[in-house]
């Protein structure tokens, strides 16, 4: 079964604006829209015209219905403890539970002690909480005790959290509903997924069961913050997420709670060193990790990708713009090669840098004011929007950029493959 994918109308949203969100979202693979009542008023949406483009889910939060918004809906959503009823036309109605804390299975079977009327939708949703094997088991099985209940096909169950994108990845496989981001800065709930890859998995199925047979996905990601320009889930065999964190996640906790639903994942900033030393890795820095039935093993493929990089550039005395999980792969190339290289932090620049150098921080980081260079040619192993904009920031400091990051991006993703094909 595969969720129907669901996009929340944003609040800065109304009218043609409204309209045109729909239109895009539905021609980008998302199948329902919903609007809710504590994001827009009752005269802020005309419920019937955003019915035409596509189907249309109305939820109650707060202010009640719009009765024109009902008529014109395909779902209705009320709340199974704060609605004053769960009155919805006949084969309309989205029962829903929205917990202030995580749940043992007991405790949610019994918030659903309740009468529905027949062909409802069940929707379930709990924070998150301790990122652990154990919590995301108790999810599956309030969602297959569910489904048990009000029959297959009904029932959707959701987590919320900052670290809750992966959880919702594993339970929308047998979820009725999956409520997705569209991309910007704006999301409804903490954790949705985006529609792009959503729709990218349910058009390009891959599935690799796992080695006991249990019938489960094995999913591949990338971890990182900031990372909504990441290529990988466009190149790699699917399904693959996009789980993008803050950068205090506990992302050890997080990769250890996923061991059994998925067999590998390509780390970027700002986690490789933090994982590098909770796998045990020799390396300073990793940027792959492969499942190997009940642990994960670390390896850097950036060495690729850094090869490729001092390579383009044919020089052997280069400075290197910041010490993090890049530079470590870029130590290592350079060592085999026999470069000269200096690596540089923020703190230690002081005055204008010349010939050769490669720029590693992402483009979250500020450069330090004292950066400038004097003809400098820099790689720049970022790529996409990101790239575009250290491009210019080298520009404007005197440096002519060097767009690398594709011949980088691309040498570490062939070894990463190879390597999670190897997983167990």
């Amino acid at each position: 079964m595969t969720a129907r994918r669901v996009v929340t109308l944003p609040p800065s949203l109304r009218g043609p604006d409204a309209l045109s969100f729909a239109t895009e979202a539905r021609s980008r693979g998302a199948d329902v829209l919903e609007v809710r009542t504590d994001l827009h008023p009752a005269d802020a949406v005309d419920a019937a015209a955003l019915a035409g483009v596509m189907e249309l889910l109305v939820s109650e939060r707060g202010t009640a219905l719009p009765p024109a918004w009902v008529a014109a809906a395909r779902w209705v959503d009320r709340d199974v403890v704060h609605a004053g009823d769960l009155a919805a036309p006949a084969g309309k109605l989205l029962a829903s539970h929205h917990a202030e804390r995580p749940l043992s299975t007991e405790e949610a079977l019994r918030l659903w002690d309740v009468a529905l009327p027949g062909g409802s939708l069940v929707k379930h949703i709990e924070p998150l909480g301790v990122e652990s094997r154990e919590r995301i088991s108790v999810l599956l099985e309030t969602q297959a005790r569910l489904k048990a209940r009000f029959g297959d096909g009904r029932v959707t169950v959701l987590a919320m959290g900052p670290t809750a994108l992966p959880v919702r990845a594993v339970l929308a496989r047998r979820n009725v509903l999956d409520y997705v981001a569209v991309g910007g800065d704006w999301k409804a709930a903490p954790g949705q997924r985006l529609l792009a890859d959503a729709t990218r998995e349910a058009r390009h199925p891959h599935p690799v069961p796992l080695p006991e047979g249990e019938g489960k996905l094995s999913r591949l990601a990338i971890l990182g913050t900031s990372i909504v320009h990441s290529r990988s889930p466009r190149i790699h065999r699917q399904p693959f997420d996009r789980i993008d964190i803050p950068e205090d996640a506990p992302v050890e906790a997080l990769v250890d709670a996923l061991l059994p639903h998925y067999r590998g994942f390509a780390v970027t900033s700002p986690f490789k060193i933090r994982l590098a030393r909770h796998t045990g890795s020799p390396l300073d820095a990793i940027n792959t990790l492969v499942r190997r039935r009940d642990r994960w093993e670390s390896f850097n493929t950036d060495t690729a990708g850094a090869r490729s990089v001092l390579e383009r550039l044919g020089a052997r005395d280069v400075f290197v713009l910041g010490d993090g999980g890049a530079s470590a792969a870029i130590r290592v190339v350079g060592t085999e090669m026999g470069c000269q290289l200096r690596f540089l932090r923020r703190a230690e620049i002081a005055g204008p840098l010349s010939g050769p150098g490669i720029w590693t921080w992402p483009d979250r980081i500020t450069p330090p004011d004292t950066l400038r260079f004097e003809g400098a040619r820099v790689a720049v192993i970022a790529y996409g929007a990101p790239a575009r904009r250290i491009a210019t920031e080298i520009t404007r400091r005197g440096g002519t950029p060097l767009l690398l990051g594709a011949a980088w991006f691309i040498a570490q993703a062939r070894q990463q493959r190879a390597l999670w094909e190897t997983a167990s």
